[in-house]
């Protein structure tokens, strides 16, 4: 979880509201894939918010190949990375042809700056995510909702602190 400064309004997801709108985020995307039957290659999740989300679309899209793309753009991660500063952690060198025919996903576009770097290396790729912000829509593709720049996502898969952190 990230630093909630300039957040106003908080906006809690439950467990069933993420699965529902990742559901529909699927259901968006369902026959729009530029193989035949409109299908997807794969998807290349967000880690680590964008896993559960893609989780789902796989699932409601008969996916089986899922990739990861490590950026890390929020808060410190322990080596004196600076907020608003990304680092390239992971590229899956198993999407070829700059992501023609995969689907990027994660759970939210805020900034826009994840999917800035990682259009840098997956420009042919489609881009889709639960939620979206003023500032990160022109990165996305497809999303399900948009909510105002001052609005804190508390996903259920981050409201708890890390058993083992």
């Amino acid at each position: 979880m990230g630093d909630q400064a300039g957040h106003n309004k908080d906006f809690p997801v439950s467990w069933a509201e993420a699965h529902r709108n990742a559901r529909a985020l699927a259901w968006r995307l369902a026959g729009n894939g530029p193989l035949e039957e409109g299908k997807w290659k794969g998807i290349v999740a967000v880690t680590r918010g964008g896993m559960v989300p893609a989780c789902i679309v796989a699932r409601e899209l008969d996916i089986l190949l899922i990739e990861t793309f490590c950026v890390v753009s929020y808060g410190e991660t322990g080596k004196g990375q600076e907020l608003g500063k990304s680092n390239v952690l992971k590229v899956s060198d198993k999407v070829e042809k700059e992501g023609e025919g995969w689907l990027v996903v994660d759970d939210l576009v805020d900034s826009g700056s994840t999917f800035r770097i990682i259009r840098k290396h997956l420009p042919k790729a489609h881009f889709a995510a639960i939620y979206a912000k003023p500032a990160g829509v022109d990165t996305i593709d497809t999303y399900i909702s948009e909510l105002s720049q001052d609005t804190w996502v508390h996903f259920p898969w981050e409201v708890d602190p890390p058993a083992m952190g």
